[in-house]
């Protein structure tokens, strides 16, 4: 590994380790957002928790920080796709287990989608439709995130062909996501996970 893919694998951590969700709840409302809902950092349930429009800017500051982690990465190792790939893993891998609050943190959806609307728009934009019309129909967040990245690898593939890299890079983050779900898919068996509410709403 060279120094510049080292450190473009240790940027894309240390910025998808940024709690935007757990700081965002602290500063605006002075809650630990880890104490509501859910206990999670991300977006999902900020929106649920603390208000609908808290839950968007979240999902868009979690989303940038997948992005620039990719372009970083990329303007760091130019033409390298496997820079790419690493810097999608970490930045994934950093949200999930932040070292700035002790490796417990988010799901790790919106650094995915972030990452990948640099790498690959067109597969995204595709399971991300397949997502919209999950969630529209069932009302469950997670249940569309499942779906959808299960099926990102097959887009990425079918759309692009890219270099091994990426294609290993969406399997890694497939089977990440949906791990990072075990307890949804725990809850979705049992009748008991929460419903996707546009408003959202405080406590």
């Amino acid at each position: 590994m060279t120094l510049y893919l080292a450190g473009a694998v240790v940027i894309a951590y240390l910025l998808g380790g940024i709690p935007f969700g757990y700081l965002f709840v602290r500063f605006a409302l002075g809650k630990d957002i880890r104490s509501m809902g859910s206990g999670n950092i991300g977006a999902t349930n900020v929106h649920r928790s603390a208000g609908g429009k808290a839950g968007v800017v979240v999902l868009l500051l979690d989303i940038a920080k997948g992005f620039i982690a990719v372009w970083i990465a990329a303007l760091l190792n130019p033409g390298s796709p496997l820079a790419l790939a690493f810097a999608a893993t970490a930045v994934m891998i950093g949200h999930a287990f932040p070292v700035f609050l002790r490796f417990k943190g988010g799901k790790a959806v919106a650094c995915f989608i972030g990452a990948f609307l640099y790498i690959a728009p067109l597969a995204l934009a595709a399971v991300l439709l397949i997502f919209v019309l999950v969630v529209a129909v069932t009302r469950y967040i997670s249940l569309g995130s499942i779906i959808a990245a299960s099926l990102f690898p097959l887009a990425v593939f079918l759309i692009l062909h890219p270099p091994s890299p990426i294609v290993w890079a969406s399997f890694f983050s497939a089977i990440f996501i949906v791990y990072r779900h075990k307890a949804n898919i725990q809850r979705l068996a049992g009748g008991t996970e929460n419903v996707f509410s546009l408003k959202g709403r405080r406590r």
